[in-house]
């Protein structure tokens, strides 16, 4: 895969936007609603995306999307229609699966502001990288390259790919790390537009569960058993969250190439190359308190306190509590389900299938709402740990924050200094 350089002439202007004879042909700076926070409004580069295969002949290759900012001379509208692999067997589809988004296609890389910090999203089990298309493109319009690798598992009712899942996707990650390494350096195809010192892994549900992974969580096995063995056996947090991976543990240690069965803490997944991460309702039960305090560097955890995919006091919660990391937040949507983050909207065969109740609609919350406000959060965070951005950071103070139905708390996040 190459992204041509080869640009229409363009002008820009003193804020590095093209200009065309004359006309302004930035982004209209708008969100999904007009109450949009600041950080929820579209970014000033344009989004183009390209699809990729990462590994192309060898024995894993594995498809992706990139996402960048784009040059778009002529101010065409920013449309296209994703297709996706559908992952769900036990439900059939009597239409293509397909997401509606706002990106060029193939559009020539906007070079004004290379190198341009990694975004590596990672999708839930059993979805697509698209589904998120509003958070993927939105980061890509703020100034970040984005890589999304499509994870193969597939998703069943009783999550029997659950086990292989958290075994494959940091190895998933670490392979899409490394693609992103080798094109960025010099000669490559994308020599000199990634910078590769500052990458995140956004993700979520068991996107967020990989997030935690590659930052460096450690399995803590004999916690996550004393977890599961306080439950009923029809308890659901037993049934979709202990029962598909405790029978599992030993076939985990062989996928994961051990040869024996770990005592305490596991070998880490992490990838010193990650930075930040955003686990977005990330399952973080496997880890329990020692093993997400072996995470370092900068977090923001995202996540419902109605979810009942990745309970709220299994995921987004104890991630926040037990990190280690100096800089950490959690962004709390009160009432909030597991699918806040994806809207109907950019996929509506979902409302033609069982699913549409639970993707479509959220019990509490606007879903655009509840959109703009993690791309503000999430996007904040980025500017300030991936750039250095000063009045993002300023904006993620806890003293500044105040939505309704926002709980939030942070550490190593204060208000500037007074001049």
């Amino acid at each position: 895969m190459v992204i041509t350089t080869e640009i229409t002439p363009i002008e820009l202007d003193t804020a590095g936007v093209a200009r065309v004879g004359g006309t302004r042909t930035a982004p209209d700076p708008i969100g999904l609603r007009p109450d949009a926070p600041p950080y929820a409004v579209h970014g000033p580069y344009w989004v183009g995306y390209k699809p990729l295969v990462i590994g192309e002949g060898t024995d894993h290759p594995i498809n992706a999307g990139l996402w960048y900012p784009a040059l778009n001379p002529n101010g065409d509208p920013e449309e296209i229609t994703y297709p996706m692999t559908w992952k769900i067997p036990s439900i059939p589809l009597d239409t293509e699966p397909l997401a509606y988004g706002h990106a060029l296609l193939d559009a020539a890389v906007d070079e004004a502001a290379t190198p341009y910090p990694l975004v590596v999203f990672s999708h839930g089990l059993g979805t697509s990288a698209p589904w998120y298309a509003d958070l993927i493109e939105h980061y890509a319009s703020h100034g970040f390259i984005v890589l999304a690798p499509e994870h193969t598992e597939q998703f069943d009712f009783d999550l029997s790919d659950l086990w292989k899942a958290s075994i494959d996707r940091p190895i998933d990650i670490k392979q899409t790390l490394d693609y992103a390494e080798q094109a960025a350096a010099p000669g490559s195809d994308l020599a000199g537009l990634i910078d590769m010192q500052h990458v995140a892994l956004a993700g979520h549900s068991y996107g967020g569960y990989t997030a935690l992974a590659a930052a460096g969580a450690q399995y803590d096995l004999e916690a996550f058993n004393a977890r599961c063995a306080a439950l009923l056996p029809d308890d659901p947090k037993y049934v979709w969250l202990c029962a598909p991976l405790v029978p599992h543990e030993a076939d985990m240690a062989a996928r994961a190439g051990l040869d024996l069965m770990p005592e305490g803490l596991w070998p880490s997944f992490g990838d010193p190359r990650v930075t930040a991460i955003i686990p977005m309702a990330g399952d973080s039960y496997l880890f329990d308190r020692a093993g997400l305090a072996k995470i370092t560097i900068p977090m923001m955890a995202i996540g419902g306190t109605a979810d009942t995919a990745t309970p709220y006091e299994w995921g987004s919660k104890p991630a926040y509590q037990y990190a280690s990391s100096a800089k950490k937040a959690l962004m709390t949507l009160e009432g909030a389900e597991h699918t806040i983050t994806s809207s109907c909207k950019t996929l509506p065969f979902l409302r033609k299938t069982p699913l549409s109740g639970i993707f479509c609609y959220d019990p509490v919350w606007d879903k655009d709402r509840g959109i703009d406000l993690i791309n503000h959060f999430s996007t904040a965070f980025l500017l300030d740990t991936l750039k250095g951005d000063a009045e993002a950071a300023v904006a993620l103070a806890p003293e500044n924050v105040a939505f309704p139905g926002i709980r939030y708390e942070a550490t190593a996040y204060g208000a500037a200094p007074a001049p």
